[in-house]
């Protein structure tokens, strides 16, 4: 029987060879970008979910609130994890672990100079707790014993390979690796590098205990001051079976202010702490991954999800449509069978077999496909995302699952519909007529609204998404922002001599026009906060204050528009400082004017407000303007930022690289352990909204199959429409209707659906994208009229070239071949 049902299934396709190639388009332009989009979620969604208990595990992390303003903070205080592993109960086990950023490691090499390696994240100290937490296979020595002792390292098996690579993992033990120059540790032991989809990504992992035999360790842990919180800091706690986290949160609070009671003029000021699933880490981007590394964004994972969904109901909805859309060229077949002896059941099963054959030439199509897509998406898809369906065995059970679903719901009701003819009707040429053929006309109606609105929306979407970042690349940010690089020096060995032989050597430079040397440029990812005082007599206001540090250059190289007093000289000190408009607002002056010499306490210290510049954006345009101070900071402190200011460049010259080869032959001669790495100012604002173009760019694929697969869908419909009509056709054009009446009178009725789908999409695409997208600006750009307008006018344009194609090709057909077409 299953033969026989396949054997008709090719024989219809065979029939009706362009509504089954249009059918199989369809849906394998929606099964592709499900297939994709599943790889691109599951990927994200499967970070860290290999440990066991990994419900249970929980990272400690830190709430900040100024005077209003909100911190956050992926680290807690040095001595916390020893107090919560003393006094706090339902914990059942807990990890401390302090990363240790730019951590140089160094292999003794007998009398040879010794192997240097430089190292971004990847150095953590860590004990047996830790690995008690996560999951690691040791291929030499034993959480138990490795990292007992201090000057003790683990190494990941990639690390070892990397540092020895000619010995064996236990050949290993009892070699020395010297971090910083001065930290000298032995392997004692080698754990496999992670293989599943983890961001615990540390490949040293330093003995805990190694931090009270250091004091350069017990300066950055800080092991016993509860008052400073450091995000390289971080503790992972692993809850009691039947523990609730609110309840442990309430006794680690209770516990910080026991050791560290409120003091008064912390009032206006809190530290909370909170527990972070381990679920949460890879997506929260307030705290951060374990090494600070990239988080995935749920919001556009779950967006990701419904784009697929989209796209196969719009493939379904076409199947749907085409195949009630030739019922009456089946029922005549429907009719004999039934009056054969063919069952309701057998009938369904028939056409339920097609379904699927259709379904899996589109999956075929699909797994040839899904390769070539990911190449599209990837320079901002991870390099693990691979399409291996046979070493993926999940993937397999999702294409499995997706062919059974897809071909369920694309056969399901034209199966029941087909199925359901009565045989006396179909020979009596009946079956189409009245409260029948009444409902299948409106169920194709809605069913081609529907995929109108669906893409429509997609083109709203894509074209607002587009006009933000615009918006945001093209705005006033309040400085400037082009022919600007930063080089930032680095921090350790780096002496006050150092960097003023690199500023001159800069300054000769004919290329450069202006240099300054301080931290952070007006606008960056980064933030530099504390707590001010002001008192006016009356009140006290309390406030929290970003702070940049520059010298004399840094307003002018920037910029940056001054509203009134002065700017920086080399003659100030940190105790005086520029602030911004804001700021001014909130101590409550009326002009900027008003606020010069006032003196604000920072730190117990009075400083003085010297100048007032206007506003600027100190982040994307998704962070509101802060109150902001611009200090003076000579270069002897810890300024390692040098921002340079290049000359105009002339048409098609070569000023600009003549000018970074000479940055690069200066450092090296400077700094010849470390690479020379520059950037652009105007390309480090554009990547704030990296994720609204990678955003964007989703979109304009999403939108472009969704207008293929209904125009695809459009096109079959007109087809049949005018193969019905053919007759009526032949005869009007006898009666003189001329071409221009016909194609009009051919696609009318469908025109009024793609016109009724954009008075539908337009309010709720104007609600949709006001609350999903718009709201997560504090600066965004307007959702005008002609966003709809083009949107509206597009489809339209689009539908109407594609009916054209048939709707024309019959206008202007023979009548006579037309009325001997029965």
């Amino acid at each position: 029987m299953i033969r026989n049902y396949f054997k008709i299934a090719f024989r219809s396709f065979k029939k009706h060879k362009l509504f089954t190639f249009i059918n199989v388009i369809g849906l394998s332009i929606g099964i592709s970008a499900a297939v994709v989009i599943f790889l691109i979620v599951n990927y994200d969604f499967s970070f860290d979910k290999f440990h066991k208990d990994s419900d249970r595990i929980y990272r400690v992390v830190t709430d900040f609130s100024f005077a209003g303003n909100s911190g956050y903070n992926c680290g807690v205080t040095g001595p916390m994890p020893e107090a919560v592993r003393n006094e706090v109960t339902g914990v059942e086990s807990s990890a401390p672990f302090f990363t240790l950023y730019d951590f140089s490691a160094s292999i003794p090499d007998g009398s040879k100079s010794p192997k240097k390696f430089n190292h971004e994240q990847s150095s953590v100290l860590a004990d047996g707790r830790y690995f008690n937490m996560f999951q690691y296979k040791w291929l030499v020595g034993s959480a138990s014993t490795a990292l007992n002792g201090p000057y003790q390292v683990v190494l990941t098996s990639e690390q070892a390979k990397n540092y020895f690579p000619s010995l064996s993992y236990q050949q290993m033990l009892g070699k020395e690796i010297i971090f910083e120059d001065t930290l000298r540790t032995t392997v004692t032991g080698v754990v496999e590098t992670l293989k599943q989809n983890s961001d615990l990504t540390f490949k040293d992992f330093i003995s805990y205990s190694t931090i009270k035999s250091s004091h350069s360790l017990q300066d950055q842990v800080q092991p016993t001051e509860w008052g400073s919180t450091t995000s390289a800091s971080q503790f992972i706690v692993k809850l009691s079976s039947g523990s609730v986290a609110a309840n442990i949160e309430k006794q680690i609070n209770a516990l910080y202010k026991k050791h560290n009671p409120p003091k008064p003029e912390d009032k206006g000021s809190t530290t909370e702490y909170r527990l972070q699933p381990l679920s949460d880490l890879h997506f929260n981007s307030k705290y951060g991954s374990f090494d600070s590394g990239s988080v995935a964004n749920k919001s556009t994972l779950y967006g990701l999800l419904f784009i697929a969904a989209f796209l196969l109901i719009l493939g379904c909805i076409n199947f749907i449509n085409l195949t009630t859309a030739q019922a009456s060229q089946r029922a005549k077949e429907i009719g004999i069978r039934k009056t054969m002896g063919s069952s309701r059941g057998q009938l369904i099963g028939q056409f339920l077999s097609e379904t699927f054959l259709v379904t899996l030439f589109a999956v075929i199509i699909s797994i040839v496909l899904a390769p070539f897509i990911l190449k599209l998406f990837s320079d901002f898809i991870s390099k693990n995302i691979r399409f291996d369906p046979l070493g993926h065995p999940v993937l397999m059970v999702f294409i499995l699952g997706l062919t059974v679903l897809v071909s369920f719901i694309a056969g399901f009701y034209p199966s029941m519909v087909l199925s359901n003819f009565q045989p006396v009707q179909v020979l009596k040429n009946q079956a189409f007529s009245g409260s029948s053929k009444t409902r299948s006309t409106m169920l194709r109606k809605s069913l081609t609204v529907t995929q109108f609105i669906i893409a429509q929306f997609f083109i709203i979407a894509t074209i607002l998404v587009s006009k933000q970042i615009y918006y945001a690349l093209h705005k006033d940010l309040g400085f400037k922002k082009d022919a600007i690089l930063y080089v930032t020096t680095p921090y350790k060995n780096n002496t006050a001599s150092k960097k003023q032989v690199f500023l001159a050597e800069l300054k000769a430079l004919p290329q450069i026009e202006l240099i300054s040397i301080g931290n952070a440029p007006p606008s960056s990812g980064g933030t530099n906060s504390t707590t001010v005082t002001y008192k006016d007599g009356k009140k006290e206001i309390k406030t929290d204050l970003e702070i940049k540090f520059g010298d004399e250059n840094y307003i002018k190289l920037y910029k940056i528009k001054m509203l009134a007093g002065r700017d920086l000289t080399a003659s100030d000190t940190s105790g005086q400082m520029v602030i911004n408009n804001t700021f001014v607002k909130a101590l409550g002056f009326k002009t900027p004017q008003q606020a010069i010499g006032k003196l604000i306490d920072r730190s117990d210290k009075p400083r003085e407000v010297i100048g007032v510049v206007a506003d600027f954006y100190q982040k994307s345009l998704r962070a509101p303007i802060r109150p902001l101070a611009i200090v003076y900071h000579p270069v002897k402190y810890n300024n390692n930022t040098f921002h340079i200011a290049l000359k105009p460049q002339t048409a098609g010259g070569n000023e600009w690289k003549a000018a970074i080869a000479g940055m690069e032959k200066t450092w090296k001669q400077l700094y010849p352990d470390n690479d020379f790495q520059y950037q652009f100012y105007d390309e480090s604002i554009a990547r704030f909204y990296e994720s609204e173009r990678h955003t964007s760019k989703l979109l304009s694929w999403a939108t472009g199959l969704a207008i293929l697969i209904s125009c695809l869908g459009l096109l079959g419909l007109a087809m049949y429409t005018t193969g019905l009509r053919t007759k009526e056709i032949g005869v009007r054009k006898v009666l003189g209707a001329t071409v221009t009446q016909i194609v009009t009178l051919l696609s009318k009725e469908l025109i009024l659906l793609v016109l009724l789908a954009f008075v539908i999409v337009t309010p709720l695409s104007w609600w949709a994208l006001q609350k999903l997208f718009l709201q997560n600006f504090a600066d965004k750009t307007s959702l005008s009229w002609w966003v709809f307008a083009l949107s509206g006018t597009g489809m339209l344009a689009v539908a109407l070239i594609t009916l054209s194609f048939q709707t024309i090709k019959a206008a202007i057909a023979n009548p006579v071949k037309s009325l001997r077409s029965e």
